[in-house]
């Protein structure tokens, strides 16, 4: 297992990316293509800032990038950050100021872990029960949704929630996800307004 997070950790850095997770929205946007070219895409819980890198990629220099963290995160060009709490209801009208509405929402927002993995699975579907709530007030027509979970008890519920909003619903685990890991990625297509 150390060797392949070594992998990904030296790679990101020879690579110029924040954090090994940028391998993962890599993965997911080959299989599932979310983010294309000329794209306004809003990060949840951005911090350090490697899926915002990797977002700017795919958009290029006509799309706009927004990341949201309760955690400053380093200047990255063409991207807009806001510091700011995803469960403040003021931080929708922040989000609004730069765009009323995206073609993508992302989130890799995780809880800080307990070690208690019932509880860490409920603190992590609250988050995403946040993300989904601000999804829903700024996703265009057609607009994609992803989003990391720990797997648990109520990850059926969630994902039975968003295929009533979404015209496909698909979880994945991507390569560079540890195998002991429990998180999975939600990938959820066709935002139904």
């Amino acid at each position: 297992m150390k060797q392949r997070k070594d992998h990904y950790f030296r790679k990101a850095k020879k690579e110029g990316f924040r954090a090994r997770s940028a391998y993962k929205l890599f993965d997911i946007n080959k299989n599932y293509n979310l983010i294309k070219k000329g794209d306004k895409v809003l990060d949840l819980g951005c911090s350090p800032g490697s899926w915002l890198q990797v977002a700017s990629k795919f958009t290029g220099a006509k799309g706009i990038v927004l990341g949201i963290d309760i955690l400053p995160v380093k200047q990255i060009a063409n991207v807009k950050f806001l510091q700011a709490d995803i469960t403040d209801p003021a931080t929708l009208d922040l989000i609004k100021l730069v765009s009323k509405e995206f073609d993508v929402v992302i989130s890799d927002l995780a809880p800080k872990t307990t070690g208690i993995k019932e509880l860490d699975h409920e603190k992590s579907v609250y988050l995403n029960e946040k993300a989904l709530e601000i999804a829903e007030k700024v996703l265009d027509e057609k607009g994609n949704f992803l989003c990391k979970i720990f797997q648990g008890y109520y990850s059926s519920e969630f994902i039975k929630k968003l295929r009533k909003r979404f015209e496909f619903v698909k979880s994945h685990k991507p390569e560079s996800s540890r195998k002991e890991s429990k998180e999975i990625y939600i990938i959820a297509k066709g935002f139904k307004q």
